[in-house]
């Protein structure tokens, strides 16, 4: 499976992210990246073991993807992290509404502006599709989450107490919105 190679700690990447649709030629990648960056901090699904399914399916398509990549180290730009903005339901009524659906960074990637481009980049996308709202589900004890997502504007709308058993902590799944019209 290739996987986007890990740069030296230090290397500091010489431009800010670049986002792009995700293509198929991607998936290894991304599978990838969904492994290595697992955790009970974001996830209420097992942890996934392999043999993996694909990556991309017919509910989980290439369009429904933005991908960052950072050019390090001087070199070819290698993929960094990605965003899923989905709709969250098939329902007409709910058509003016996206809702981010994953958002992973390689952990060497961290800190460097990654996550931060993927949710501007994921606004953009959705407003470009005629959306009025951007909104994301986050575990409550997500707490660096929450805080990047509230500086990029999102505010918190509801709040399911412990609606999820994690590692046998029960967590708050905490839901965020952001007005795109604005």
């Amino acid at each position: 499976m290739p996987v986007s190679p890990l740069p030296s700690p230090r290397s500091e990447p010489r431009t800010p992210p670049r986002i792009r649709p995700a293509s198929p030629a991607d998936a290894d990648v991304l599978s990838d990246l969904n492994l290595r960056t697992w955790s009970p901090l974001h996830a209420v699904t097992p942890r996934p073991e392999p043999p993996l399914g694909p990556f991309f399916d017919a509910t989980h398509a290439p369009e429904d993807y933005l991908v960052a990549e950072m050019d390090v180290d001087g070199g070819e730009d290698r993929i960094a992290g990605y965003i899923r903005v989905g709709r969250p339901t098939p329902l007409a009524t709910n058509a003016h509404v996206r809702q981010i659906q994953g958002l992973a960074v390689y952990e060497w990637a961290r800190g460097r502006g990654v996550a931060r481009a993927l949710l501007r980049a994921a606004a953009l996308h959705a407003r470009n599709q005629g959306a009025r709202r951007l909104t994301l589900r986050v575990l409550g004890y997500n707490t660096a989450a929450r805080a990047l997502y509230e500086s990029e504007g999102f505010v918190v709308e509801g709040v399911l107490p412990e609606e999820f058993c994690v590692e046998g902590q029960y967590v708050d799944d905490v839901f965020m919105g952001l007005s795109l019209t604005e």
